[in-house]
This record gives C-alpha cells, structure tokens and sequence, in this order.
C-alpha cells in the first residue's frame, strides 16, 4: 500500500480512520465490500433526490405566480439556485466534521437524510420555499462527506486503487441523475411543481430504509466517530449547530426575502476552504508545506470546471426552455428532461475514461488530467456561444444542448472522482471526511461565482457570455499541465 506522511507520520490511506492497526484496515475494507451495493443504492437515492430538485428549480423559481412558480427573472433565479448549491457544499465541512468528531459515519448519513426529507417536505408544502431549501442543502453536508469518507476505507491502498473505487462509485450513481429529471420533471412541469418536490422526498427516505436494513452487512466500519470529542465539546457544538439553524430558519421566514442572506452564504462559500486551509497550515498539520500548496492550486483550478458545470441546472435549463425547438412528434419534451442527457453521457463515457487510465498509469499526472477537463468545460461552452448565435434567427436544434452536455460529462468523470481521491490521499489522520467535504467546497466557490457572472446575460449577448466563459477557463486548461511543480507527492502525482 502506499504510505500517505499525516501530521503524525506514516498512515495507509485506505484506513480511512486515522489510526488504525494494518489488520484493522483490512477488516474495516473486506467488512465494507459488502456493503458497498448498499452503501451504492443509499447514494442513489440521495442523488435521485439532489438531481431532481436540480432540474426543476430554477424553472420553478422563473415560472410565473399564476402558474404555480416564483416569478423570478432568469439572473435572480441562477443567482439563488447557485446559493443553494454553495450552501450544500459549505455545510459539507461542519457536517464531515460531525462525522468524524461527533457522531459517526453512520449517524451522520442517517441525520442527514432526515434533514433532506423534512427539506422536499417543505417544499412541497404552502410555506416559506426558502427554508425548504435551507433544510435540503444541510441534509446533503452531513450525507455527502460521510458517504465518500466509508467509500474510501474500503478503497485500496494506492492512488490507483483510491481512483478506481470512486470512479466506480460515481458512475453507478448516475442512473439515478438519469432518471430523476425524467420522473421528477415530468411530475413538476405536467402535473404540479409541489408534486415534484414530493417526489424527491419520496426517493430519500427509499434511500434511508435501505441504509438502515443494510447496516449490519459495514461491521464496525463508521459505526462510531474516528477521534471522538469530549461528550461536553460534542454538546455544545450540536446546540449551537440547532440554534444557528433555528436563527437562520426565522431569519428567512421573518425577512421573507433572503437573497441578501444567501448572497452572504455564496461569499463564505468562496473564502473557507482557503480560509480553512490556511488554518491547517499553521497548526502544522501538514508537515510539507509545498504540498499542500499544490492541492489548494490544483482543486482552486477545478473550481473553474465547477463553475460551468453547475450553470446546467440554470443557464442551460433556461436556454432549454426558451431557445430550444422541444417539440418531438407533437410531444413537447419538458425543458427539465435536458438535465438528463448529462448522466446517460456519463455513464457511456465512463468506461471510456477507465481504459485510458489503465493504458496511461502514471504518465498522466493529476495536472494533465485537471487540464483536459477544462478544456472540455470550455469547449462546452465556446459550443454553446455558437448555439446562441443559431437562436438569434429562432428555436434550436435540441441536437447543441446534447453536445454542450457531452463535453461536461466527459470533464466531469476526470474532475469529480479524481478530485475525490485527491483529497482522500491528502488528508491529515482524523481529517478524512472533512477533506472528502472540502474538496466540494472549492466545487462551491465555482458554482456561486458562476451563479453571479450570470447576471452579466443582462448586459451582455448570450454568445458573449458563453464565448467569454468558455475561453477563459480553456486557457486554464492549457497552461495547467505546463506547470510541473505541481504535484502532491503521492506516486508521484
């Protein structure tokens, strides 16, 4: 196995819990193989529900009053639906922090799937929307950190290893973003927008009842925290967790205008994870401090791909809506089903992909990597500035989306597992599922910076934006690889 040097010395990255005996390890890995095909469908049902919630909502928030919507203009809505995807990334580190310090893997899946289904709940009910949403962006920062945190202890030893397991873990979960625009748009813009969010709810509590009946098949993998806290520290941060909750949930409902709260959410989302990183640093947590430079460039550098790819649910799904020829054989097709294409292209794309990294080994670096998917993000959308320009004469053929699509999902099957596996390799003992958080977190600082260049559309042509978008981060994507200090010490990578 390859030795990753903690703050502690020499540690087996696939222990995943800081400390372990090398016989606990093995338990922990042959014990949660077992339980990867639940651990498998839990996160399937989790991204069914985040999916689906992504697909509709920013057509949700621009629909008019008299049809069931919010009557938001197009920049105010992407604005909003990329606080809320921030959010989701931001409350990523508190909630790995729980499940590493306070309540365990396990606990910390299951609270956070409560949160989410109290959160469509809401959504579907005649209250305020907006803390529907706040609810559903925490549930997703307790899920996600402690999912990938158990997916990499029973990954291998070695990068490769770390690389594989995830990639296999984020492709099988795209059936369920495949199928979730379908059920859950169709619901929405056919029927009603509240049975939609119903929906969602429906597919996250399928997805605890599935974790719970397959607990016993982990064994002790995430059953209790990695380094627990003293119970009194654990107290206080958990009242303090439910009064914040509690300010921020009246905060909304009192204002009834919580854009300028949300604004304020996108700018933390920007500043922590260096602010975080930082900190770290000068705690000596890292003992090489080149290294930690070289991760905090690189994932900056995903933030870039981030910031396009999160722009499908708005940009993309708005363009969808009013720029699109959607009539198939008398059928027009829901604007939302448009969020499906990306999934079935990752799933086609992806065995693809894990021959090229088997041919390959270590002659690609994670660099040369990061830099192909910016180039593909940004060829996406010097497409998309040339569909733009096809709009100005009337409705498109679906056939651009369906390109612009392609090109994301073959950047995002390079950036999202590898990304994974970076930080898992990175992180100090003890820090595991909040590095696995933190490396989202870089995704949020993209996706809210996309979220506000968006408001340039009210100035600028669509193909401008798109052209201007799309150039720029492909310049990234070429100089990247050139730069070949770059590297985090693991295999050479």
């Amino acid at each position: 196995m390859t030795a990753v040097r903690g703050p502690s010395g020499p540690r087996t990255a696939a222990e995943g819990g800081g400390g372990m005996s090398s016989d606990t390890a093995v338990s922990t890995r042959t014990n949660g193989r077992r339980g990867f095909g639940s651990l498998f469908v839990v996160d399937l049902w989790e991204r069914f529900s985040f999916y689906g919630l992504a697909a509709i909502l920013v057509l949700y928030l621009t629909t008019s009053a008299d049809r069931g919507g919010q009557a938001l203009d197009g920049p105010t809505a992407t604005a909003v639906f990329a606080s809320y995807l921030a959010l989701s990334f931001v409350a990523g580190l508190p909630g790995g922090w729980l499940a590493d310090r306070v309540l365990g893997a396990r606990r910390a899946v299951v609270t956070g799937a409560c949160l989410v289904i109290a959160g469509h709940v809401v959504l579907a009910a005649p209250v305020p929307f907006y803390v529907g949403l706040v609810f559903v962006a925490l549930g997703t920062g307790m899920i996600k950190p402690a999912m990938a945190g158990m997916v990499a202890a029973i990954s291998g030893g070695g990068a490769h290893d770390r690389e594989a397991t995830f990639s296999l873990f984020y492709m099988s979960i795209q059936a369920s973003a495949l199928v979730a625009p379908l059920v859950v748009g169709a619901l929405a813009e056919k029927v009603a927008w509240h049975l939609g969010f119903a929906a969602a709810a429906v597919g996250m509590a399928c997805g605890l009842v599935q974790f719970l009946v397959g607990l016993r098949r982990f064994g002790d993998l995430g059953r209790t925290p990695v380094h627990p806290v003293e119970p009194a520290v654990a107290r206080k941060v958990l009242r303090t967790t439910v009064i914040s909750l509690a300010v921020v949930v009246t905060v909304l409902v009192v204002i009834g205008n919580p854009q300028a709260v949300l604004g304020l959410l996108g700018i933390t989302a920007v500043l922590l994870p260096l602010g975080y990183l930082l900190t770290l640093q000068r705690k000596g947590l890292f003992a090489n401090g080149p290294r930690l430079g070289a991760f905090t460039a690189l994932m900056s550098a995903t933030s870039l791909f981030w910031m396009l790819f999160a722009q499908s649910g708005s940009a993309l799904g708005l363009f969808a809506q009013q720029h699109t020829n959607r009539v198939v054989a008398g059928f027009e097709v829901p604007a939302s089903w448009f969020q499906a294409a990306h999934p079935l292209f990752v799933l086609l794309v992806a065995p693809v992909f894990a021959v090229l990294w088997v041919r390959a080994g270590d002659r690609l670096t994670v660099r040369a990597k990061f830099g192909g998917a910016l180039l593909l993000g940004g060829a996406s959308f010097v497409l998309m500035a040339v569909a733009a320009v096809a709009a100005d004469t009337g409705a498109v053929s679906p056939l651009w989306l369906l390109g612009v699509h392609l090109l994301l999902a073959c950047g995002e099957i390079v950036v999202g597992p590898i990304g994974l596996a970076l930080a898992a390799a990175v992180a100090p003992d003890g820090y595991e599922n909040r590095f696995l958080a933190l490396s989202g977190m870089f995704g949020a600082a993209g996706v809210v910076l996309g979220g506000q260049l968006y408001r340039l559309t009210s100035v600028l042509p669509l193909s401008v934006y798109f052209g201007l978008m799309g150039g720029a981060v492909a310049v990234v994507g070429l100089v990247l690889p050139a730069l070949g200090k770059l590297a985090v010490g693991t295999n050479g990578r």
